[in-house]
């Protein structure tokens, strides 16, 4: 199936991309009532965890328009701001067959480059996260405006249209515990990837809001017997699904 067609129900995809189960994600999330359980919640660990996210994805002043920026905000299921649903979903080379990522990062995360002493990286999931208010598809997802740099802000794009609004998860760096790196489908930093990041010193209630990031990737965590826990938690995300009780 086309990935331009191909939607997965939100326990599925989180199981795929997050490494958790279903059943631990539903323990406390963010959505809507009308967004309901399609809807995922992603929050940055250095802020909670699955079972406490604390401060979920938001998109500020509810501004559903390109280019509005994404920051971090307390966990309500009356905000319909941190309303996002899985656009596309699929491997790495999914996306680059549909000319949505660039050859380069096919031959880095697409299952292609060979890793030192043999073997290939592996073909990673990748993804877009559409904001959609109550529910309702916006057609604009989380991304970045311009190819990927580090300081590059975070904000609404359209959907479907470049690499720009994909993130793939980095697991050939780590899969720890269900809280993954994120790196911008428009990444052409092989060596230390632009990964989706929040400020090391901010906080989501500071004034004026903080907005969501792409910086290197910090360190390297469990690949390929590598030391875990080398990469900071503000570069570390988790998913969680549904409505908060």
């Amino acid at each position: 199936m086309s990935i331009k067609s191909k939607v997965l129900a939100a326990a599925a995809t989180l199981t795929l991309i997050g490494g958790v189960s279903a059943a631990g994600a539903l323990s406390a999330s963010a959505a809507t009532p009308s967004c309901g359980a399609s809807c995922i919640e992603v929050f940055n660990h250095n802020f909670g965890t699955h079972a406490h996210p604390a401060f979920v994805l938001d998109t500020l002043r509810q501004g559903e328009k390109v280019g509005q920026p994404q920051i971090l905000f307390r966990v309500s299921n009356a905000d319909p701001a941190e309303d996002y649903t899985i656009s596309y979903q699929g491997l790495v080379s999914d996306f680059y067959a549909a000319g949505l990522v660039s050859a380069a990062v096919d031959l880095h995360y697409g299952g292609l480059g060979t890793l030192p002493g043999g073997g290939s990286f592996p073909d990673d999931y990748a993804y877009e996260i559409q904001y959609s208010p109550y529910g309702v598809d916006s057609g604009l997802c989380t991304g970045v405006a311009s190819t990927a740099v580090a300081g590059t802000k975070v904000v609404l794009v359209p959907c479907g249209v470049s690499s720009k609004s994909v993130w793939i998860v980095d697991s050939a760096d780590t899969t720890f515990h269900g809280y993954v790196p994120l790196i911008n489908g428009s990444d052409t930093n092989f060596s230390q990837p632009y990964v989706l990041t929040y400020g090391a010193s901010a906080y989501p209630t500071d004034m004026p809001r903080p907005q969501l990031y792409v910086t290197n990737l910090t360190g390297f965590q469990g690949a390929g017997g590598l030391p875990q826990g080398t990469i900071n938690d503000n570069q570390l995300w988790g998913f969680d699904q549904g409505v908060l009780p």
